[in-house]
C-alpha cells in the first residue's frame, strides 16, 4: 500500500507518498526554506532551487548525474462567468531513480485525480509500477494527457452545440462562441507546443537513465501527445468550416434585409415625390380643392406603389 504524509506550511503544501522502495514528493507554491529543504534533502543543484521558486520557468529537460529535471505547461480548460478558457499551468518534475518530485503553483485537478489513484493502489496494477520512479512519472503524464482528452472533447461537444444553433438560425450568437472556442484551440495548442521537443529529448536521457526497457513507455507518452496533437488540429479544421458557414449563411441573411430594405425604399421613393408635388405652395394644383381631393391622391399613390410592386415581383427581385 501507498503510504502519505503531509505537512502544510503557510500557503504551501507538501505530500510525500510512498510505495515500497519509491517516493513521491508534491509541492505545492514552496516557499524559499521549503526549497531549500528539499535541495538539500535530495541533493539537487541550487540553479534548480532557483528555477523551484518562480512559475515562470520555460518548458525544458536537463540531465543531471542522479535525476533529471523537466518542466512542462499543462493546459487547463476553466470556466468562468459562464465562459471557458485555456489556463497555463506549470509543473517542474524532478526524476531519479528512487523518487520522483512534483513543483506547482496552484491546484492542477488532473495532478490531484492521481494522487488520489496512487494512495488507492489503483494506478493499472501497481505491481506493473516497476522498480523505478520513471514509471511514476510515465502513470502521472498519461493521467495529464487523458484530462486534455476530455477538455478536448468538452470543446468538441461546443463545436457539435454551434452546429446546431447555426441551422437553428442563431448564426448571431454564434459569431462569439466560435471565436470563443477558436481562442481556446490556439491557447491550447501554443501551450502544449513544446511537449513533443521535451519529450523527445527525454527519450534519450530516459534511456541512459532508466535502461532500454523504458523507451516503449516514453513513445507512448508520445503517442498520447501525438493524439492531442491531431485531434487540436482536426478540431480547428471543423471550427473553420463551421465559421465559414456560419459567415455565409449570416452574410446570406444580411443581403435578404438590404434587399428588402432597398425594394422598400425604390417603392416609396415615387409616392414621396407625388406628396411632395401636391404639397407645393403654387396658385394652382392639379386636384387640390376638387371633392375628395386626398381620396382621388391617395388612390393615385397607392396604384403607382402597386405597379412598382408588380414589376419587383415580375422580375423576381423579391
Amino acid at each position: 500500500m501507498a503510504r502519505t504524509a503531509t505537512s502544510r506550511y503557510n500557503m504551501c503544501m507538501i505530500q510525500t507518498r510512498h510505495y515500497n522502495n519509491l517516493t513521491w514528493v508534491d509541492v505545492e507554491s514552496p516557499s524559499t526554506s521549503e526549497i531549500l529543504e528539499l535541495v538539500n534533502t535530495y541533493g539537487l543543484s541550487t540553479r534548480i532551487g532557483e528555477d523551484m521558486r518562480s512559475n515562470n520557468s520555460k518548458p525544458r529537460i536537463e540531465y543531471h548525474d542522479s535525476y533529471i529535471y523537466l518542466v512542462l505547461h499543462i493546459p487547463v480548460r476553466t470556466k468562468a462567468k459562464g465562459k471557458y478558457s485555456i489556463e497555463e499551468k506549470e509543473i517542474d518534475f524532478i526524476i531519479a531513480k528512487d523518487f520522483l518530485i512534483t513543483i506547482k503553483y496552484t491546484m492542477i485537478e488532473s495532478l490531484h485525480n492521481f494522487s488520489k489513484v496512487f494512495e488507492t493502489d489503483a494506478i493499472i496494477d501497481k505491481k506493473n509500477l516497476g522498480n523505478h520512479a520513471g514509471f511514476i512519472f510515465y502513470y502521472m503524464l498519461k493521467r495529464i494527457y487523458s484530462h486534455m482528452l476530455k477538455d478536448l472533447e468538452s470543446m468538441k461537444g461546443s463545436l457539435v452545440y454551434a452546429e446546431g444553433k447555426i441551422f437553428d438560425g442563431d448564426e448571431r450568437h454564434m459569431v462569439e462562441v466560435l471565436s470563443n472556442i477558436s481562442r481556446e484551440l490556439i491557447d491550447l495548442k501554443q501551450s502544449s507546443r513544446l511537449h513533443k521537443e521535451v519529450i523527445e529529448a527525454f527519450a534519450p536521457i530516459a534511456h541512459r537513465f532508466f535502461g532500454p526497457d523504458f523507451k516503449s513507455y516514453v513513445d507512448d507518452i508520445l503517442k498520447e501527445y501525438t493524439k492531442i496533437h491531431d485531434l487540436v488540429g482536426n478540431y480547428r479544421e471543423l471550427l473553420n468550416e463551421l465559421r465559414e458557414t456560419n459567415d455565409s449563411i449570416l452574410s446570406t441573411k444580411q443581403n435578404e434585409v438590404m434587399k428588402t430594405l432597398t425594394v422598400v425604399a425604390f417603392i416609396a421613393f415615387p409616392m414621396t415625390v407625388i406628396s411632395e408635388i401636391f404639397t407645393m405652395n403654387t396658385v394652382y394644383t392639379p386636384l387640390v380643392g376638387v371633392p375628395h381631393d386626398f381620396e382621388i391622391i391617395l388612390g393615385f399613390m397607392l396604384v403607382v406603389a402597386f405597379t412598382i410592386f408588380a414589376i419587383v415581383k415580375y422580375k423576381k427581385w423579391l
